[in-house]
């Protein structure tokens, strides 16, 4: 395993992080799998020397949580790994059940320390913005987390560019604990975080944490077009759906599976090494179904890729909307009248 600090943080995790959302309850996720075999899985992660691990407070409803806390203090000293999860999504009828008002964060917090059976969080992260919030308030609140040893660090996820920009500049005006991550939609498939997001990650010393790195499984190397899906994943999540199968992304992938041939390794190993090398990422986050995916990925941690293997793999990409995240409404210039 390799390590890498967290951003400019003292804080060091593995260039692997586990993402939890596969572990929970099959009712919220038909793909989910239950405890006993996640416990296979993260057996093997701490073997691999895997210390950083991701979850959120949605997946399952606060089941994936669950799993993630039994499993951290089943298998290992609390010290010796990174917890992460996250708030926003909507956690039960009412309404103030989600979002990021100071009422919903400071009680989706004390949920998730028990769910997670822990004193605090390394990394608290918003899972997405609120437009219904002033930014104000929740940095506020979050700050206070931090402040009551209840939360270590503080990340964001999938946003518009100005709006992260936004919040980290408030938060250093006010003095509040700014956002030393941001866990992002980033991969071969769909690189427009290239354009702006990255670039400002890199220079306010921000750890970028790639979401969905092998663009759920569509460069996994089994994915051709007019083919049926290969997996229950890949047949009912609609999400992945909206997010990939363009013409343009089968050429992406037909590009990663000529590379792994060559390499004698797999198409995912391919993949997740061109993230790995992508300037400013520190860990993605990889998520399985199987045990067999996770070791496979884990193995193809010391590929490198040369220069010309990286321009050919990046050769197909055409620019996408953006995906993965609400995009804010464009304000158009009205013309004024004298």
């Amino acid at each position: 395993m390799q390590y890498t600090k967290l951003g400019k943080t003292g804080v060091t995790v593995s260039r692997i992080c586990l993402g939890c959302m596969s572990y929970g309850d099959k009712r919220w996720r038909q793909w989910v799998v239950g405890e006993a075999e996640a416990r296979v899985h993260f057996a093997f992660a701490f073997d691999a020397g895997i210390t950083f691990f991701d979850t959120a407070d949605v997946y399952s409803t606060g089941v994936s949580e669950e799993i993630t806390g039994r499993m951290l203090k089943e298998m290992v000293k609390r010290d010796d790994i990174v917890l992460a999860t996250k708030v926003w999504g909507v956690m039960g009828p009412g309404q103030n059940r989600s979002g990021l008002s100071r009422k919903h964060i400071m009680e989706a917090c004390e949920a998730s320390l028990r769910r997670l059976q822990t004193d605090y969080i390394d990394l608290y992260q918003i899972h997405r913005w609120d437009y219904g919030t002033p930014i104000e308030e929740t940095l506020d609140a979050l700050d206070a987390l931090v402040r009551a040893g209840k939360v270590r660090y503080l990340g964001a996820s999938s946003m518009a560019v100005w709006q992260f920009a936004k919040a980290l500049f408030l938060a250093r005006e006010h003095g509040w604990h700014r956002f030393v991550s941001m866990q992002n939609h980033y991969n071969l498939v769909y690189r427009e975080e290239e354009r702006e997001m990255i670039p400002l990650c890199i220079d306010q010393g921000i750890a970028v944490l790639p979401w969905s790195p092998l663009a759920r499984g569509f460069l996994a190397g089994n994915r051709t077009p007019g083919s049926p899906t290969p997996t229950l994943r890949a047949t009912t999540d609609e999400f992945g759906k909206t997010l990939y199968y363009r013409e343009t992304d089968f050429a992406v992938a037909e590009a990663v599976a000529k590379a792994a041939a060559r390499r004698a390794a797999t198409p995912a190993q391919v993949a997740l090494a061109w993230v790995l090398q992508a300037p400013g990422v520190t860990a993605p986050i990889i998520g399985a179904t199987k045990l067999e995916h996770l070791r496979d990925t884990v193995k193809g941690l010391g590929l490198k890729l040369s220069a010309e293997e990286v321009a050919e793999l990046e050769a197909p990409y055409q620019p996408h909307t953006v995906l993965g995240h609400e995009h804010p409404t464009p304000v158009r210039m009205l013309k004024r009248s004298d």
